[in-house]
């Protein structure tokens, strides 16, 4: 697989439902054109570490915004799964997610596991011109961390060199 980062990210059109649970819409990678983009996959609706991070996101969106960074989430279920979901045990929810029914988009963002069908843990951050500026991909039974996420956001928007464990507010190189 091409490496992604550095790169102009995927185009995509998705069916998504809103996080609210009241509707559906439609997202694109056009939608989110000079802003940031902290999108996310993940393996399936009604699992056990996927609320963890969506809720987890969702509690902190606020933070992203402040950043100019609006939050997707992404996976391989139908956008009538994600309202039911929202409706029933996941509850209402700060950002859409998307459905990636023919899992073409997981396929081109390199997170898909053919022979299960579903996505691994991808996250990307997406910068306001549609490159891709940052990919963390893992396993699916560990969740990502909200407060990383964040971090590195924050250190991609200095445009500098962020040493290690770099945090807001520290000397960059």
């Amino acid at each position: 697989m091409d490496r992604i980062v550095g790169r102009k990210a995927p185009d995509f059109t998705m069916a998504a439902c809103k996080g609210d649970g009241s509707d559906f819409t439609q997202v694109s990678l056009k939608d989110y054109e000079g802003k940031w983009l902290v999108m996310f996959f993940y393996p399936l609706d009604f699992t056990f570490v996927c609320p963890t991070e969506i809720t987890g996101y969702s509690k902190r969106v606020e933070d992203f915004k402040k950043e100019g960074a609006e939050v997707l989430a992404v996976s391989v279920d139908s956008e009538h799964s994600h309202k039911a979901w929202i409706n029933s045990s996941l509850g209402k929810i700060n950002f859409p997610i998307a459905s990636d029914m023919t899992k073409q988009v997981s396929n081109n963002f390199g997170v898909l596991l053919e022979d299960q069908g579903v996505a691994l843990r991808g996250l990307f951050i997406i910068d306001p011109e549609g490159v891709v500026r940052y990919s963390v991909i893992h396993d699916l039974n560990v969740g990502r961390s909200v407060d990383e996420t964040l971090r590195v956001l924050k250190a991609l928007k200095t445009g500098g060199l962020c040493p290690v464990n770099w945090d807001e507010g520290e000397d960059l190189l």
